[in-house]
């Protein structure tokens, strides 16, 4: 096993025999997502995405929060500039974050694990959305909270939290601003599974490593065709499905699998077995 860290601006990198995790460490602001911080996200997906080893990525916080939202330190420090508080100025660095919220983390062909601690408020509970899967502690809450300051919800809010819950229940979620605990987020279909705070960071990292086997070229496709299905009509979707299949097909991880199950080996990746 091999483990290399790289300690950022505001986060950290540690990449484990196959296993990819980027924590927030900015925990005496609640890991409130700062400039410096999204900066950190393009750096560290440079790095994931030019390694194919590894297999899934881990997303987390440190000191019991995952993040807390926009630094509001940093939006006052804009209402002061008339540049900054000029609307083109948050129109360009609302799209700035798009840029790699969407482009890079939701498409990034990996699965990817949200570990979240305690509070995932605004900016915080959409990037957790952007997360293939949200594991949870006892102690997590989830908040849309941009109504209490006057905004409107945003890193990819709009088209991730529908997509989670329903309209409906997302309109709630966004118009009252209320907080949602662990449980009734579960319920909700936001959290995958809970568990309690210390052996949270072990069963995201545990989870992660159950995809060490499984077909990379296969996930990668899967979870790119679905991310289209919302906006995609059948017929393009079953376009998409004919073309990923066939590339599937050929890739060598089918043909070792189909000869493994012929000779009555078992198979590599088998979730209910691992």
């Amino acid at each position: 096993m091999t483990t290399e860290t790289l300690t950022l601006r505001d986060t950290k990198l540690v990449l484990d025999d196959g296993i990819a995790t980027l924590s927030h460490e900015r925990p005496a602001a609640r890991n409130a997502l700062s400039m410096d911080m999204r900066q950190d996200y393009r750096e560290a997906l440079d790095r994931i995405e030019a390694d194919r080893s590894i297999r899934a990525l881990v997303i987390t916080g440190s000191g019991g929060s995952f993040c807390a939202g926009g630094d509001l330190k940093s939006l006052k420090q804009r209402l002061a500039d008339p540049a900054e508080q000029a609307p083109d100025s948050m129109r360009r660095r609302i799209a700035g974050g798009h840029a790699w919220l969407f482009k890079r983390l939701q498409g990034l062909e990996i699965p990817v694990i949200a570990a979240v601690d305690g509070p995932a408020y605004g900016a915080g509970f959409s990037l957790a959305l952007t997360a293939d899967f949200v594991l949870a502690s006892s102690r997590a809450a989830f908040c849309m909270s941009f109504a209490k300051v006057g905004l409107v919800p945003d890193m990819g809010a709009f088209y991730l939290l529908p997509r989670a819950v329903g309209l409906p229940m997302a309109k709630e979620l966004a118009f009252t601003a209320r907080r949602v605990g662990v449980e009734e987020a579960k319920t909700l279909g936001i959290v995958h599974s809970i568990h309690a705070p210390e052996a949270l960071p072990e069963a995201a990292a545990a989870f992660a490593r159950r995809f060490i086997d499984a077909p990379r070229e296969a996930i990668a496709l899967s979870k790119q065709l679905f991310n289209r299905s919302y906006e995609s009509d059948y017929d393009t979707m079953a376009a998409m499905e004919s073309q990923a299949q066939a590339i599937a097909a050929a890739a060598p991880y089918h043909g070792e699998a189909v000869a493994a199950f012929l000779s009555g080996q078992p198979a590599k990746f088998d979730w209910d077995r691992g």
